[in-house]
C-alpha cells in the first residue's frame, strides 16, 4: 500500500518564543494570557525588545494547518505544505526548518515582497502563561497562483485552515486547491478555525461546507455561529444536510463524528492542561491520520483525542513522543 499523503494550506507563521518577567510584560504592554494581531510596526518593536532581553529566543514553525501537518508527518504519513513566506531571515528559517521536520514547503520564499514572513511574538512568564502578539505580513497573502494543481498528484487528502478565509484571495486560493485535489481523485477538508471568523463569512462558508468540502472539522460554538442556532443538536443535523463527514470537538467532553448517516463519539479523558496551545491542531492530525489509512470512524476520532491530550500535556503546540504507541497500546492499530 502506498504511503497516504496530505497537503495542508495555512497560515505560515513563525513564532519568536521568549521567557520575560511579568515587569518587563507590563513595561512592553503587552496584555498577559491572550492572542492578539498586531501591526508591522508593533511587531518589529516587539521583535527588537526581545532580542534585548536576556534570554536568547526560539524560532519555532507555526500556524494552525503547520502544526496539523507536523503530527501527522510524525505519526509517518507523508506531508506538504503550502504557504507564503519571505526570502527574509524568518521565512528562510521557516523553510528549512519544515523540510528538515519531513513536510515538503511547496512553494519557495518570495524575494522583493513588500511585506515580511508572519510572526507570533510569544512572550512566556515564569508561571507558563503565554502571551501571543501575531503579525499576519505576508501569509495573509496566499492566493490562488500559490496553488499549483502538479502538486496534488498522488495526494489523498487536503486540509484547509479557516484562518485564510479573511481574504477574497484565500477563499480563491481554498476553491482551486479543492478542484485540484478532486481532480486527483481526493478528499478535501477544513477546519472552521474561530467562530468569530465564521461570523465575518458565514454565508461563504455556508457555500464551502455544502459544496467542495468532504469532511469539516469544528468546535460547539463555530457550528452554532455558522448555521445561527443554539442548539448543537439542531446545528449538526444542518451540517450533516451539507456534508458528508462532520466533526464536532466539545472541549473535554466526548468528540462527536457523523458520516454518511453514522454518528459515533469518541472518548475524551480529561486531563489537566499544562498548555492548551495546539489542541485542535493535534486533533485534527490523529483524526486525518485515521481516515487517510481508512479506519472506523470511532477510532479515527478517538485518534484525535489521544493527539489532543499528548500535545496539551506539554509546552509548545507539536507532539513530543511517538502517538503510534498510544495507539497500539488502546488497540487502535
Amino acid at each position: 500500500m502506498t504511503t497516504p499523503y496530505v497537503i495542508g494550506i495555512g497560515n505560515a507563521v513563525m513564532d519568536v518564543i521568549s521567557p520575560v518577567e511579568e515587569e518587563r510584560l507590563a513595561a512592553l504592554g503587552v496584555q498577559k494570557g491572550i492572542m492578539q494581531l498586531i501591526e508591522r510596526e508593533r511587531s518589529e518593536y516587539l521583535m527588537a525588545a526581545q532580542a534585548d532581553g536576556r534570554a536568547r529566543s526560539r524560532l519555532v514553525p507555526g500556524g494552525s494547518v503547520a502544526n496539523t501537518l507536523a503530527g501527522i508527518g510524525m505519526l509517518g504519513l507523508r506531508t506538504a505544505f503550502i504557504g507564503r513566506v519571505a526570502d527574509d531571515p524568518l521565512g528562510l528559517s521557516y523553510a528549512e526548518q519544515t523540510e528538515a521536520a519531513g513536510t515538503v514547503f511547496v512553494n519557495p520564499p518570495v524575494a522583493g515582497e513588500q511585506l515580511p514572513t508572519s510572526r507570533s511574538i510569544i512572550l512566556v512568564t515564569p508561571d507558563g502563561e503565554r502571551s501571543m502578539n501575531t503579525y499576519l505580513g505576508i501569509s495573509a497573502e496566499l492566493g490562488p497562483d500559490d496553488v499549483n494543481p502538479s502538486v496534488f498528484q498522488g495526494a489523498g487528502w487536503l486540509f484547509l485552515e479557516g484562518y485564510l478565509f479573511d481574504k477574497p484571495k484565500g477563499k480563491e486560493a481554498f476553491l482551486k486547491a479543492a478542484k485540484s485535489c478532486h481532480d486527483a481523485g481526493g478528499q478535501a477538508g477544513i477546519a472552521l478555525s474561530d467562530p468569530f471568523c465564521v461570523d465575518r463569512h458565514r454565508a461563504d462558508f455556508r457555500r464551502l461546507v455544502a459544496g467542495p468540502m468532504d469532511y469539516v472539522i469544528g468546535n460547539v460554538h463555530e457550528w452554532q455561529s455558522l448555521y445561527q442556532v443554539e442548539d448543537l443538536e439542531e446545528a449538526l443535523r444542518l451540517a450533516s444536510a451539507d456534508c458528508g463527514t462532520v466533526i464536532c470537538t466539545r472541549s473535554g467532553e466526548d468528540a462527536i463524528l457523523i458520516r454518511e448517516g453514522e454518528r459515533v463519539t469518541a472518548p475524551v479523558h480529561r486531563i489537566v492542561p499544562v498548555d492548551a496551545t495546539g489542541a485542535g491542531d493535534q486533533f485534527a492530525a490523529g483524526l486525518i491520520y485515521g481516515l487517510a489509512l481508512g479506519l472506523p470512524l470511532a477510532v479515527a476520532g478517538r485518534m484525535g483525542c489521544i493527539a489532543a491530550a499528548e500535545v496539551i500535556g506539554h509546552v509548545g503546540p507539536r507532539p513530543e513522543r511517538d502517538l503510534r504507541a498510544d495507539f497500539r497500546a488502546e488497540g487502535l492499530v
